[in-house]
């Protein structure tokens, strides 16, 4: 963007938006989400038309109003001109309600379809594409973008089909009744093709600067939001108010760049449809014109061009309608497009029994050239428990996360029962694996839907009970107002750390996995709620590989082995007591962090 950001204004680009770059291909593509609904699609053009063709035939009447009802005093035919008006203002307002209720309707699917299309991509993209790209940014393309598209899907083909048929009819009722009166129409032509080129490309440019910036609002709200505690300690309201402020005010500009656009191109309309009145009324003058051109002849070709300024002045408008659907529809067609999680595997992960063997693994994220995995190497055998220390930023969680390959990994071996871990299926790999983290993710749903969660849905309600007792969370449970179906709010707000974190192992311990990963599962609980957890969670690990990332003696001190990772490297492998008498890495991380941590 131009403007000059201020410091922390969050205005990067989160995905390239290049709409003006053919905006026809971009239409036709969301033109073809209409399909489905086409017979509505073209029951609304009937509509459409209909209502169209009543303002021309109004028009017409006038010249039979005129000349034989006003001027040759016919009062019979001033009857049924009247009656040919009703019918004429009937069938307008039916048409008017079949087309807009049929748009609308075509609008609102094809919204729909676009909407669960681009959830579904969400859902299928790998966790490179969450790392690199907002969340306000993604809300903002699911919510406000997707409304754009609903526009140009139906309120802009609307005012098209029906303001053009509009100019059309009257055009044509213009020349039927005086081409001479008429010819001097066509000086508008030239104007309006020049007027819709120029606006067009200029709407679709500031529709795409607006669509970035709402992202960016959406996401300083998010952040504001779940922020508001750190904000309020650390007196970051001011802070936090400028860079909402600063997005705010560049949408506003830009929304009313968009508004000039819009006002002078109509302007310009205005003006040249103002200097066509004008010969008209100079051609009508002229003696020879004058006199073989009836009043209402004249009123007619007069009026109708009258007539067709509203219907021009909304087909150049209605640029900006267009500009901000293919905007929007490019960008939700840019993350469409992306390509899902990689899956090669064609190995069943069914019977497994668990044994991992890193084998040189080196891994870096994308966009970055330090490895953050360097040469790795241990192995961990089938039923085992296995502690990940080291200090933060040593590669721990990013092992534990090539496990249920939420990355790819380009050099060495992860070894999964003898064989390559990208062999396996995905969904199957990921169905032998339970996770516990340190951000607890519950749903805005029952506490029972929580622990039973996605492929457990259907498991008992006594598995349920079962799972959430040995990970000590039916002592709280049972205190809430409904139980097990009390609803615990977005992200379980309604619930302590270390209850919502007790549902997380409760869930994990639900799935029963041969394979078990812990990263800082316990580290909301108290000293007294983990050694509760710790002694169900000794019981649930046995005959499991379990993975263990923590910071805390208790969880490490039972490992069957301890490896300890400095700067993405194993520097020390071993049991807790091997390592303490080596006197190296883990005993001075002991002496200085565990030991101290139970405390």
């Amino acid at each position: 963007m131009s403007e000059p950001s201020p410091q922390g204004a969050p205005v990067s680009r989160t995905l390239a938006q290049d709409p003006v770059a053919q905006p026809g291909r971009v239409y036709r593509r969301l033109f073809g989400y209409t399909k489905q609904a086409w017979p509505i699609f073209v029951l609304g053009l009937f509509g459409v038309a209909l209502d169209a063709a009543a303002q021309p035939a109004f028009v017409k009447l006038t010249q039979y109003l005129v000349d034989r009802v006003l001027a040759a005093k016919d009062a019979e035919f001033g009857l049924i001109i009247a009656g040919v008006v009703l019918a004429i203002g009937l069938l307008r307002v039916i048409g008017n309600f079949v087309g807009v209720w049929s748009m609308e309707f075509v609008g609102r699917r094809v919204v729909a379809d676009m909407r669960r299309e681009l959830f579904a991509s969400y859902l299928a993209l790998p966790a490179r594409f969450f790392d690199r790209h907002s969340a306000g940014n993604l809300i903002s393309r699911l919510t406000y973008n997707s409304e754009q598209v609903s526009t140009a899907a139906s309120h802009a083909i609307l005012s098209v089909v029906r303001d053009s048929l509009m100019v059309t009819g009257q055009l044509i009722v213009m020349m039927i009744t005086s081409i001479k009166l008429s010819i001097s129409i066509l000086i508008l032509a030239p104007i309006i093709a020049v007027i819709v080129t120029v606006v067009s490309r200029r709407f679709r440019k500031i529709s795409s600067r607006i669509q970035e910036s709402m992202g960016a609002i959406s996401n300083v709200t998010e952040e504001a939001v779940n922020a508001n505690r750190v904000i309020k300690v650390f007196a970051g309201q001011a802070q936090e108010q400028k860079r909402f402020d600063y997005v705010n005010e560049l949408t506003r500009r830009l929304s009313m760049r968009m508004v000039a656009t819009r006002l002078a191109s109509s302007s310009l309309i205005q003006v040249a449809a103002t200097i066509v009145m004008a010969l008209i009324i100079i051609i009508a003058i002229q003696p020879t014109i004058l006199a073989e051109t009836s009043p209402g002849e004249f009123n007619v070709v007069f009026f109708a061009l009258i007539a067709s300024i509203p219907p021009l002045k909304r087909l150049t408008a209605v640029q900006e309608q267009f500009a901000r659907g293919v905007a929007a529809a490019h960008s939700l067609f840019e993350v469409m497009d992306l390509p899902a999680e990689e899956d090669t595997g064609e190995t069943s992960a069914s019977g497994m029994r668990g044994e991992i063997e890193f084998r040189n693994l080196s891994f870096a994220y994308e966009d970055s050239d330090e490895l953050t995995l360097d040469d790795v190497s241990f192995h961990i055998p089938a039923g085992s428990v296995t502690a990940l220390v080291g200090h933060s930023g040593s590669g721990k969680t990013t092992l534990a996360s090539l496990i249920p390959r939420f990355y790819n990994y380009r050099q060495g071996h992860i070894l999964l029962d003898g064989r390559e871990l990208s062999e396996y299926r995905l969904n199957e790999l990921r169905q032998h694996i339970s996770l516990v983290t340190q951000d607890v993710v519950l749903f805005n749903d029952t506490v029972k839907n929580n622990i039973a969660y996605g492929a457990l849905t259907n498991v008992s309600e006594e598995a349920i009970v079962e799972a959430a007792t040995a990970a000590h969370a039916m002592e709280f449970i049972n205190r809430l107002p409904e139980g097990l179906q009390t609803e615990v709010g977005k992200n379980g707000v309604g619930l302590s750390g270390g209850q919502r974190q007790r549902l997380a192992i409760a869930r994990a311990l639900l799935k029963n996995s041969p394979l078990l990963i812990l990263d800082e599962a316990t580290s909301a609980l108290d000293s007294e709620s983990e050694k509760a957890i710790q002694n169900a969670l000794q019981k649930v690990m046995q005959g499991r590989t379990t993975l263990v990332i923590a910071h805390r003696l208790s969880t490490i001190e039972n490992a069957d082995q301890v490896v300890v990772l400095e700067s993405g490297k194993v520097v020390e492998k071993g049991t807790h007591e091997e390592l303490l008498g080596a006197g190296g890495v883990y005993a001075s991380l002991y002496h200085t962090q565990f030991a101290y941590s139970d405390h």
